[in-house]
């Protein structure tokens, strides 16, 4: 269950025995099914997962009740509402399994530790966040200045593989459109081919 973690790790640089065992003591290995709701929304997130296998989305319900599909995996395989896990705040959104998701994880206190007991994780984290707001900032200059088709191109050429397992309605909501719309838009590139 830690080989893809430490793999992604040791791009940066090589684990020393003791942060391999560190990272093997306060990462939990779990197994969620699919539509399972990981975290609630108005609670202060528990855990930041870090995603071996499987879907998940971070979504909230507006005020007119519509389900929006925030976000869907990250490039760092890491996944939560970062800013409420550091803060200790609650969360506006839910996590929820789109798949069947073999998940590491690990509380705020493991977190603060891992991060305090080896320089290694301590970087790691910070590079994990850098990606994460520098992710989160392109995504809302796409959203602002993309039209939908190119959107959707865009997380067609990104992650191809998403459409194999996440439900049109969810790709739909995180693409900022209606599922209507995105079934147009597949069917005009398809009719373009």
């Amino acid at each position: 269950m830690y080989q893809k973690l430490f793999t992604d790790i040791s791009k940066i640089k090589q684990l020393s025995e003791r942060d391999y065992n560190i990272g093997k003591q306060l990462f939990e290995p779990v197994f969620y099914n699919k539509k399972t709701v990981i975290e609630e929304s108005n609670y202060i997130p528990k855990y930041l997962y870090y995603i071996n296998s499987g879907y998940l989305r971070l979504f909230y319900y507006d005020s007119n009740g519509n389900d929006i599909t925030q976000h869907i995996n990250c490039p760092t395989d890491f996944f939560c509402s970062f800013s409420d896990f550091l803060n200790q705040h609650p969360s506006f959104a839910s996590i929820e399994c789109l798949t069947d998701c073999k998940l590491l994880r690990i509380s705020r206190i493991d977190y603060k530790n891992l991060t305090e007991q080896s320089i290694l994780w301590k970087n790691y984290a910070l590079l994990v966040l850098q990606e994460s707001m520098s992710f989160h900032e392109k995504r809302i200059i796409e959203m602002t200045s993309m039209n939908a088709q190119s959107r959707y191109l865009q997380l067609l050429e990104n992650q191809p593989d998403i459409f194999e397992h996440v439900p049109l309605q969810c790709i739909a909501s995180y693409l900022g459109i209606k599922p209507g719309s995105l079934s147009r838009i597949r069917k005009n590139l398809l009719n373009n081919c």
